[in-house]
């Protein structure tokens, strides 16, 4: 561990900026280090990118997003509107100078530093949902397998080839085969020999009902889980409150004020000041506003996501992905969320409704049983995307006042890790050598 710039001694009283998971992960763990605390949002718990994800907690695929099959795969989607990657065509210095450093992360050895960097809070992130779920929040994991489909051999990969490179950065990561691509019987055992099995994990998983015949193989990727991220949040929520946090909706937060030994002063629009020991700042693809100022020069964009439910035929009992559609499924309260895309867009711009299309094009040849025109719950929400695929976690320059944000697609899986890691700095003044590489000043 390392000495933290901003060292409060015992702060007894904390705010926080930001109702999301990263954001309530911190104030319960700050709670459990005796702070008293007050979470701000403008507008709910939940209400941002927390709700309508995939809610998936994959800690291995939690990876750098920027990779080298971005400079073949990137230019093509530029070029066609419907791809699962868009950039609009406009005049975007801000948009265009991040783009351009997202870039120069693309190659193997920065994927290689990126991926080292994340390893280690990839590996605490399941036992913090463990500590959640065993102190009092009310809301349940669940096992998979995911169910990982692809149209042919040769389209599967590059996606091994990720998941390899996960397990030589220090993950166990369990892949195995369960069909083949003439659909006979399910092919046994681990993909490879070190694979090893996650607990619970069943040898009877089939392929799933909702999958066409053009999808030719099929793996099951143990050892991971999922939530219904909307509920698993608000019960979080629920959760602080009854420890005696007090969570204000409605709160738009302009600004921070902070001075050695003073504590902060956090500025609401309309309202009275709220002032604590310190603040943390957890807006997600909100966060440069508020962070800039106080010494957070890393570029953040929203990186948005679209989703919608729909109604199944047969219940899908695993989440489902399509690698080379980009697009992500989970079971979501007896219905089918299919979410996709990467739209590097401002995260208050409006709805695109193209978006939903262009998933639906990518999708309709290879689901069967699964009403993609009863479509429910059409969502966007703004990813918080960083250059070097990195998240923002640590103080500022701006005594007492920290921020936790910059996860990219990874924030409901490494939110709980987050919030423990970073209540432990704050209360303690030494930063965990998990979240040393995450530094906001970096």
């Amino acid at each position: 561990m390392t000495t933290s710039r901003t060292t409060p001694r015992s702060p007894r009283t904390a705010v926080v900026v930001g109702a999301g998971m990263v954001g309530l992960a911190t104030a319960w763990h700050l709670q459990r280090r005796g702070v008293e605390v007050t979470v701000l949002d403008r507008e709910g718990v939940a209400a941002g990118s927390s709700w309508g994800n995939a809610g998936w907690l994959t800690p291995g695929m939690a990876m750098p997003l920027a990779d080298p099959t971005l400079w073949t795969y990137a230019p093509k989607a530029l070029l066609d509107p419907a791809a699962p990657l868009h950039v609009p065509a406009r005049l975007d210095p801000r948009l265009w100078s991040f783009l351009a450093r997202f870039a120069t992360h693309a190659t193997q050895r920065a994927w290689d530093r990126a991926m080292a960097a994340l390893t280690p809070i990839d590996r605490l992130a399941l036992d913090a949902f463990d500590e959640l779920a065993a102190h009092g929040v009310a809301a349940r994991t669940t096992p998979g397998p995911f169910m990982i489909g692809f149209e042919h051999e040769k389209q599967a990969a590059p996606f091994l080839h990720e998941i390899a490179q996960v397990e030589a950065a220090g993950q166990v990561v369990p892949l195995r085969r369960i069909d083949r691509p003439d659909g006979a019987a399910p092919l046994p055992g681990p993909t490879h020999p070190d694979a090893g099995r996650a607990p619970g994990a069943s040898d009877a998983v089939g392929r799933p009902a909702q999958l066409t015949d053009r999808v030719r193989a099929v793996y099951a990727l143990e050892g991971q889980r999922f939530i219904e991220p909307g509920p698993y949040v608000g019960a979080l929520g629920d959760a602080v409150r009854a420890r005696g946090g007090r969570i204000v909706t409605g709160a738009t937060v302009t600004g921070l004020r902070a001075q050695e030994g003073r504590g902060v002063q956090v500025l609401v629009d309309g309202q009275d000041p709220v002032v604590a020991d310190v603040a943390v700042l957890a807006t997600g693809a909100w966060l440069p506003g508020l962070a800039e100022p106080l010494g957070v020069r890393t570029l953040v964009q929203a990186g948005r996501g679209y989703s919608f439910t729909v109604k199944t035929d047969l219940p899908v009992e695993q989440p489902i992905y399509l690698p080379s559609r980009r697009v992500a499924c989970t079971p979501y309260q007896g219905r089918f969320r299919i979410a996709g895309t990467m739209e590097f867009r401002g995260p208050d711009e409006p709805f695109q409704p193209r978006r939903i299309d262009a998933i639906l094009a990518s999708v309709r040849d290879l689901f069967q049983g699964v009403d993609l025109d009863d479509r429910h719950d059409e969502w966007v929400g703004s990813r918080p995307v960083t250059p070097d695929g990195l998240p923002l976690v640590g103080a500022t320059r701006a005594p007492g006042v920290y921020v936790a944000g910059g996860h990219g697609m990874w924030g409901m899986v490494l939110g709980p890790a987050t919030g423990r890691l970073l209540a432990e700095q704050i209360v303690t003044g030494t930063v965990p050598q998990e979240i040393r590489a995450f530094d906001p000043l970096r």
